[in-house]
């Protein structure tokens, strides 16, 4: 698959996640110029040094991995990495917002992370946790993310009940058309997994496997 290395948003999110594990991630994601690192807000400052005269991004999780915090602590959040050098925010709903119908606040809650980014120019995927969520609610989730301005919708922490799956990402791309990309992200641990997940729509791969992924990829 042509220019597979970009699809990737190299993932290092673990709570025992080192300094050492950080630059790692980043030394890997020069070799093979992925897209970006995706790491937690403390490290955003390390990896935006490690990965110095390169073009490969960093994004930062916000929220992460539960997104019930208030809004006021999220646009902090965001503010903070947007501040320290991420250009990109991977944002989780509040879920429980969602499935009990406060679609306005959820639509609030996503709107204010993306007036904080959209300050520095940075993107906003919105994670919407596909695996705790009926078809309906994917489907909500995605027409409130597109109407709060964000660029892309994300299935997954990794952190949950389950990953990406085929059927919501074609869920997914069918709600949205292309008023936003889709990133697809948990348990894509192998490349037949990563092809799938690209074939059924998604614009962007989430993964801690990527090398793995690549190495697989240039065997076929």
């Amino acid at each position: 698959m042509e220019n597979l290395n970009k699809y990737f948003d190299h993932t290092a999110l673990a709570a025992a996640a080192t300094t050492e594990d950080i630059k790692k991630l980043c030394a890997e994601a020069r070799e093979y110029d992925f897209y970006s690192v995706c790491v937690n807000g403390c490290y955003v400052p390390l990896a935006k040094k490690e990965l110095e005269g390169t073009d490969v991004k960093v994004a930062a999780v916000i929220g992460f991995p539960l997104g019930a915090m208030s809004i006021e602590s999220k646009t902090f959040e965001t503010n903070d990495c947007c501040d320290n050098g991420a250009s990109e925010i991977d944002m989780v709903i509040n879920v429980g917002a969602l499935k009990e119908g406060r679609y306005e606040y959820v639509q609030d809650d996503i709107a204010a992370v993306v007036a904080v980014a959209d300050e520095y120019d940075a993107i906003v995927k919105v994670i919407i946790e596909t695996c705790l969520l009926t078809d309906e609610e994917v489907v909500k989730a995605c027409e409130l993310s597109v109407a709060a301005g964000a660029e892309f919708v994300k299935t997954s922490t990794g952190f949950s009940t389950g990953g990406a799956t085929v059927h919501h990402i074609e869920l997914m791309r069918k709600t949205v058309g292309n008023l936003a990309k889709i990133k697809a992200s948990g348990g894509i641990r192998d490349y037949a997994t990563c092809k799938a997940m690209i074939e059924a729509g998604a614009d962007r791969i989430g993964a801690s496997a990527s090398v793995n992924i690549m190495k697989e990829a240039s065997e076929k």
